[in-house]
């Protein structure tokens, strides 16, 4: 009689109670997570006040309204109101509008698909050119870097510019100041940097200023071939104050990017006053006293904040090194944004209406202008030079008044004989066309010409940016 086959031991089944828990742990791991929504109960301005939402300062929330939904930022809180201003438009509103905060941060979105475009505050394009293939997000607010980490400053940076980089030569990874009034060519001269100098990348951003003057820039000043290697943010003077600081961190986030990669990055920001006063109007809306000449504090907070951003990184890394703009309202050297930027810049070019209004291109006043790192970056021939031409020039300026009335008689002082001699050579030597890009190493050799300081040790090497 045959054996009956082997039966193969069936395993017990688990417990109902058991299959059951299963399915719900599923189900709970792909559970959204629970959001307290809020209402808006006051308008006041663009200040959005609502109730109901637990969100800190610097979380996204959107407002939903019949027709759409207004995208907003959490600016401040008084005990149970929430302050919140928009990003884009705010028509629409109405009371009770729920207020849902929004899950993703507001991070800055990058990649090297960048270059060659121009954004807006939040990322979307505006040159017309299809979508753009973000590759990576950084904070929009940057993160701090240990200032003994940083590279020190020991190279200098071509910027193309003749009096630049003769008299105020500038450092790879400094950051300086372009302090002018309205209609003296500072735009210009940012063009003629982000054109003529030999930076990796070249970010540039445009905060507050008027629409003609974001596509006059791009078409005009920046041109195709500047366009190649350059990115540029557009925030244009009609945008929400929150959407025009959002630009300048965005332009800074990009650079950021870039830096990390080693690349040496170029940024231009148009302008630092303009940021300023974004943070003053919101400020302002939000309760915050006025202090001086109307800027509330936490506007000198926030400058030196973007500004500690920019600069060198740390060993084997990139750089960044950066221009911002500050406009001089009434050409007043004490506004009270010129008086904070001129003391946490490392350096400062003043733009000279009066100049200018001779016809004297680029106006920059050699005088009232420093570079605080050229003593540690340039040959001492060069020093020996610049000193000698500043000496020159405002000798001839100080007596200006007597030798324009013919009131000074030849051979009275020979200084003043000196300055008069040599005033034509210094003016010209100053002056640049716009379509010319003059060298580091031609604007040194001329200088040295020019004053007739020998050379005597090899001139430093152009620095790439």
């Amino acid at each position: 009689m045959s054996q009956p086959a082997a039966q193969i031991p069936q395993l017990p089944r688990s417990p109902l109670w058991l299959r059951r828990l299963n399915k719900y742990e599923k189900r709970a791991a792909h559970a959204r997570p629970l959001v307290v929504e809020g209402r808006v109960t006051r308008v006041v301005g663009l200040t959005i006040e609502a109730v109901g939402i637990h969100a800190p300062v610097g979380a996204r929330c959107m407002i939903h309204t019949p027709n759409d939904v207004v995208e907003s930022e959490v600016v401040g809180f008084a005990e149970d109101r929430t302050f919140l201003m928009p990003i884009g438009d705010s028509r629409g509103l109405m009371p009770n509008a729920r207020v849902i905060p929004a899950e993703d941060a507001c991070d800055a979105l990058v990649g090297d698909h960048l270059l060659g475009r121009v954004i807006d505050a939040t990322g979307k394009p505006l040159d017309g050119k299809g979508r753009i293939q973000y590759s990576a997000r950084k904070p929009l607010l940057g993160k701090s870097i240990n200032p003994l980490s940083r590279c020190p400053i020991d190279t200098p940076l071509d910027v193309g510019v003749c009096a630049i980089n003769s008299m105020l030569t500038v450092g790879r990874g400094q950051r300086i100041g372009l302090f002018a009034g309205s209609g003296v060519g500072k735009s210009m001269l940012l063009g003629m940097m982000t054109k003529y100098t030999n930076a990796d990348v070249v970010v540039v951003g445009l905060i507050g200023e008027r629409g003609r003057e974001v596509k006059e820039f791009v078409e005009n000043i920046l041109g195709t071939v500047g366009r190649q290697r350059a990115v540029v943010v557009a925030s244009p003077a009609d945008n929400p104050p929150l959407l025009r600081m959002h630009g300048a961190w965005l332009s800074t986030a990009i650079a950021e990017y870039y830096r990390d990669q080693g690349k040496h990055v170029l940024l231009l920001m148009d302008s630092l006053t303009r940021f300023a006063q974004a943070q003053r109007e919101i400020a302002l809306a939000i309760g915050e006293p006025p202090a001086t000449k109307g800027y509330p504090p936490s506007v000198f907070a926030r400058l030196p904040q973007l500004v500690e951003r920019a600069g060198n990184g740390g060993e084997g890394g990139g750089s960044i090194s950066a221009f911002y703009t500050v406009l001089a309202e009434g050409d007043d050297q004490n506004d009270p944004v010129v008086d904070s930027a001129r003391a946490i810049l490392d350096g400062h070019v003043v733009l000279s209406r009066e100049i200018a209004e001779s016809g004297h291109y680029p106006a920059i006043d050699v005088e009232a202008s420093v570079s605080r790192v050229m003593n540690d970056i340039v040959s001492e021939e060069h020093l020996l030079a610049a000193r000698r031409f500043r000496q020159i020039y405002s000798t001839y300026h100080k007596n200006q008044d007597l030798i324009s009335v013919g009131a000074y008689k030849e051979g009275s002082d020979p200084r003043v004989d000196e300055a008069i001699r040599y005033y034509p050579q210094l003016t010209q030597f100053l002056q640049q066309d716009k379509q010319t890009a003059v060298s580091l190493n031609q604007s040194v050799g001329s200088l040295l010409d020019l004053t007739g300081i020998e050379r005597t040790a090899e001139e430093p090497a152009e620095g790439s940016a």
